[in-house]
């Protein structure tokens, strides 16, 4: 995969592959810094078939001497994507509030984790609402996923890394 034209889908493109006899994963990663979490955004509506994965659980660590967001456990990364219902080697899209940070930081771990087939809704939620697509409240269920989390296939940078870097 290379180029935009495999990070990015459209909403109109994203909803066709939905309506194929094998979708696409569909996770809703809508999150803000401030104010109420991402997962009240999902109950209210989100994409259907999405399935709501919390950047500060699930996506990330606990907050600590490695940052805010550092990165996650693999094994608990393995297990909250396996309840998603990410396949090995299967589509996956992710979604945010439109901003694209937290859909960018998703797309970021899963490539780390080694999952490659990941792909950004272009605009976001937002960007599925402004198409006039179908929205749900429904939760779904997925079947249990088969991801293996292959930590280290993005290469990371931590202060110390960064500072020596500079100074070169």
């Amino acid at each position: 995969m290379s180029g935009t034209d495999d990070l990015l889908v459209g909403a109109r493109a994203l909803a066709a592959e939905l309506d194929a006899s094998e979708p696409p994963t569909l996770l809703d990663v809508r999150w803000r810094l401030v104010g109420p979490p991402g997962r009240d955004d999902y109950a209210a509506g989100h994409v259907p078939g999405a399935v709501f994965v919390d950047l500060d659980t699930a996506l990330c660590g606990p907050p600590g001497r490695s940052g805010r967001h550092p990165l996650p456990d693999p094994a608990a990364l393995e297990a909250a994507l396996r309840s998603a219902g990410v396949r090995d080697g299967r589509p996956v899209v992710v979604y945010d509030g439109g901003d694209g940070m937290a859909a960018a930081r998703a797309w970021w771990t899963l490539r780390w984790a080694g999952h490659r087939p990941v792909r950004l809704l272009s605009g976001g939620y937002p960007a599925w609402l402004a198409a006039g697509l179908p929205t749900s409240d429904d939760v779904p269920t997925p079947e249990p996923g088969d991801v293996t989390v292959r930590p280290g296939a993005l290469p990371v940078l931590d202060a110390s890394a960064a500072a020596r870097l500079a100074a070169g």
